[in-house]
């Protein structure tokens, strides 16, 4: 009998070891598998960040540098103003970097430049754009590190426009994700990143060229391919490693992945995979979840002048509240913190006039919304009553006392 106990004893114990190591295993593989240096995985809208990894280590951010010449470009020209290239723009680029073979004296237009730009990741086209948005190369560079300084980014530092290597050329995963934000913000940026190829038609020293996007994620045709893609820029150099900036929308949720320091030499679609494990994990792990519905009661509250039928006043929330959350994350205990807009609120009030704002702490971010009226709030006559007859009051003295003064007089 005892040894039947023992045996069940040791039986039950190496289940409980087994299932111990699965759930730690599984537990585990929650993490996205990536092999690149630093990577960073933002929700757009919040700038929540959802995974990250050395992603305020400074890096050589490569090629993905473009993004930042694209959107100075698009908020400084017209899209169809001609460019002419210069002798700089073809001759000062390094040997082994990306050209589009421009030609000393050809006529493009911004827009075919940009398509190059951020298809081809070609660099002859980036200093055409700088010296003709920026006047100069250099002047560029310095509107360049101007943005930067007005998004609030403290780790990141230009001085090219297209990311010749450089070791005061650097940003950190996390800056370029806020550079990305920003340009996403923009509908021509969107428009241009997004395509999978571009086709430029002959020029006055030039055949008719066809470019293929280097973000194979959002080539149907491609191994790589990944269906909610939205637009993305790659980078390459021996130092920089294998670099991808990238967004991607499911869901009504548009996260954006940065990949820096990448394998290449010996994995040279790593910055793809690593950023399809990013997303995965994201649209796996995170959802939307409601907060507050759109004419919830939120606040309730009396108004002391209000006529008996009007004064109990519920103050409901003016728009929903969606937030993105861990799938694990229960919405049932929160508290919003109200804020009126005035500490006296009185009648008359209208329905719908914003009297309060309601804060919600969601998974470490804060959403706002306003409170409103539900109804209209009459002033109470009673109140208007007891004003008129202190008023009456008010007056009889006065005439009481003239009439006194004047008698005695």
């Amino acid at each position: 009998m005892k040894k039947n106990v023992v045996k069940i004893s040791t039986i039950l114990i190496i289940i409980i070891i087994v299932l111990s190591s699965l759930s730690f295993t599984f537990a585990a593989s929650d993490a996205p598998k990536v092999t690149s240096e630093a990577v960073i995985l933002m929700d757009k809208n919040t700038e929540k960040i959802l995974y990250e990894k050395n992603a305020t280590e400074k890096m050589y951010p490569a090629s993905t540098t473009k993004i930042l010449t694209a959107i100075l470009t698009i908020e400084n020209v017209d899209l169809n103003e001609n460019v002419t290239i210069s002798e700089n723009a073809v001759t000062s680029i390094p040997e082994g970097y990306v050209t589009a073979d421009l030609q000393v004296g050809e006529i493009l237009t911004v827009e075919q430049l940009l398509e190059i730009l951020l298809l081809h990741s070609a660099n002859d086209a980036a200093v055409a754009l700088a010296e003709h948005v920026g006047g100069t190369v250099d002047s560029f560079i310095s509107m360049m590190n101007t943005k930067i300084n007005e998004l609030g980014l403290s780790n990141t530092h230009f001085t090219n426009p297209y990311g010749r290597q450089d070791p005061n050329h650097y940003s950190t995963a996390y800056d370029m994700a806020i550079i990305m934000k920003y340009c996403m913000d923009n509908e021509e940026f969107r428009k241009i990143d997004g395509l999978a190829s571009c086709a430029i038609p002959a020029t006055n020293l030039h055949e008719p060229r066809m470019y293929s996007s280097s973000n194979r994620m959002i080539d149907p045709s491609d191994e790589n391919y990944y269906p909610y893609i939205t637009a993305g820029k790659t980078g390459f150099t021996t130092q920089a490693g294998e670099c991808f900036i990238s967004c991607s929308y499911k869901d009504d949720i548009e996260l954006i992945a940065v990949v820096l320091g990448g394998e290449g030499i010996n994995d040279p679609q790593a910055r793809f995979s690593d950023t399809k494990s990013l997303y995965e994990y994201g649209y796996s792990n995170y959802s939307l979840k409601n907060i507050v519905d759109a004419d919830d009661i939120v606040y309730q509250m009396q108004i002391p002048n209000a006529t008996k039928e009007t004064r109990n006043l519920n103050l409901i929330a003016k728009n929903s509240i969606n937030a993105l959350v861990n799938n694990n994350f229960q919405n049932t205990s929160l508290t919003p913190e109200v804020t009126l807009k005035t500490e006296d609120i009185s009648a008359p009030i209208d329905e719908g006039e914003v009297l309060a704002t309601a804060k919600y702490t969601v998974d470490g971010e804060e959403y706002e919304v306003d409170l409103v009226a539900d109804h209209s709030v009459e002033k109470s006559q009673n109140e208007k009553l007891a004003i008129e007859i202190i008023f009456i009051l008010i007056i009889l003295v006065l005439l009481i006392k003239y009439f006194k003064s004047k008698k005695r007089a």
